[in-house]
């Protein structure tokens, strides 16, 4: 691996041929936006070799958060010979894909399961102590805890019903994480849904604090706003997330009268609404959750919902073939901008036809002549939240816990809040 995979690895990502959907988390380098517009050549982009082991890049602007940022997945490298060598087969199998990591791929059947074993070429391999891992892709969460008592995996997370059972077990632990869930509006398939007023007496008509604790009860917290609390915080240690004031709550008389105006507006009582969802079985008992609130609290509002398994939701999320979607999202990067530009205009192109110029000029000016001013910054992010929460292009529901059951002989695996878990430094006592 040399500076000059990294090259090709990120000219590759720009590359309008190479259709990447993350290839806007690199348009803060020197001519990756105008490269994926096809309006320069993938050679024009502001990175290069200087030797096998210096890399240099240019950046339209300084960017306090760039750091971090290099660590997402996008930005990893690829071997030029062998990914060539491999064509369009390339990360499709175990003998397909190349690695530079603590672990290899050892196996991978897809849908079911896979492992991994210790690398003999990492760089520090004599400070990884686990040989290899073993994942088991298992849908059923009750199956998952059967394995887990009967000593098959080391690890597994719980389902709702499962966590009072289970919270007084050694091993038994909630964290809270920094994804957040919400229902993502299109206006593009049901006119109905334009109207702003219908979109916001739907963001006042479920009880999110009764969801959490009874559908999910895994330490999440319901919550108002888009961004989630205590994940992004300066250098006083200050949130984010506490500059937003959230203009929609839980609210039915609130709701209710926020419905009165679109019924008149587009001249009828009955407003049939569809529900995009994943085919799990949770998915479909929280679907029916928020299908009860929505037409107990909204006469006249009919919700139906659609089940696809995740790979089909979220291609039909993509192409805008939906109504309203439950959507989940994690930050790439310790910075609220990770969420945000998800709404910017050129962003969601597509996929929910929300398009307001004044949201993108903060986007846009959070991107650069604002970075000099922190502060500022922050203020003006927040008035773009609030702007997209005002406008009820999403509905958030909640910030993500996780229960789950852990052996005790496992020990310093890394959770981190921003990424993924590491299990580079863990060690097993038997």
């Amino acid at each position: 691996m040399t500076a000059h995979d990294f090259v090709y690895s990120w000219r590759r990502v720009v590359d309008p041929k190479t259709a990447s959907e993350y290839a806007y988390i690199m348009y803060d380098i020197k001519n990756a936006e105008a490269i994926n517009k096809s309006e320069k050549k993938p050679e024009e982009l502001g990175v290069k070799a200087i030797d096998d082991h210096t890399l240099q890049l240019t950046l339209n602007q300084e960017l306090p958060y760039y750091k971090e940022l290099l660590t997402f997945g996008t930005f990893m490298p690829l071997n030029e010979k062998f990914v060539k060598k491999q064509g369009s087969k390339y990360g499709t199998t175990v003998d397909k894909t190349l690695y530079s990591g603590p672990f290899v791929m050892k196996s991978w059947k897809v849908e079911d399961n896979y492992s991994l074993k210790k690398n003999k070429r990492y760089w520090d391999k004599d400070h990884v102590s686990l040989k290899g891992i073993n994942y088991r892709v298992i849908k059923d969460e009750q199956t998952a805890l059967n394995l887990y008592n009967n000593d098959k995996v080391d690890t597994t997370e719980l389902s709702s019903q499962n966590v009072e059972s289970n919270k007084d077990k050694e091993g038994f632990e909630t964290k809270l994480e920094s994804a957040t869930y919400y229902i993502q509006i299109n206006t593009q398939t049901n006119k109905d849904l334009q109207n702003k007023d219908l979109r916001a007496a739907l963001a006042q008509a479920i009880d999110k604090k009764a969801y959490v604790e009874h559908n999910l009860n895994d330490g999440s917290k319901p919550i108002d706003t888009f961004t989630p609390e205590k994940v992004f915080t300066n250098e006083k240690k200050e949130d984010y997330n506490k500059l937003v004031n959230a203009p929609y709550t839980y609210d039915v008389k609130k709701a209710q009268a926020s419905l009165k105006k679109p019924k008149k507006a587009l001249g009828k009582d009955k407003i049939d609404i569809e529900f995009l969802t994943y085919d799990q079985d949770n998915a479909k008992k929280d679907a029916e959750y928020f299908k009860e609130q929505v037409e107990k609290h909204l006469p006249g509002v009919t919700m139906s919902i659609k089940q696809q398994p995740n790979k089909q939701k979220i291609a039909l999320t993509k192409k805008g073939d939906y109504d309203v979607a439950i959507t989940g999202w994690g930050p790439d990067y310790p910075d609220p901008m990770t969420f945000l530009d998800l709404f910017h205009s050129e962003t969601t192109k597509g996929e929910t036809g929300y398009n307001n110029p004044e949201y993108d000029k903060i986007i846009n000016e959070g991107k650069s002549s604002l970075l000099q001013d922190p502060d500022k910054r922050w203020k003006e992010l927040a008035r773009g939240e609030e702007m997209l929460l005002n406008d009820a292009m999403v509905i958030p529901l909640y910030q993500k816990g996780k229960a789950r059951l852990t052996k005790k002989e496992v020990h310093r695996r890394i959770i981190h809040y921003v990424g993924t878990k590491e299990y580079k430094h863990v060690k097993l006592d038997r």
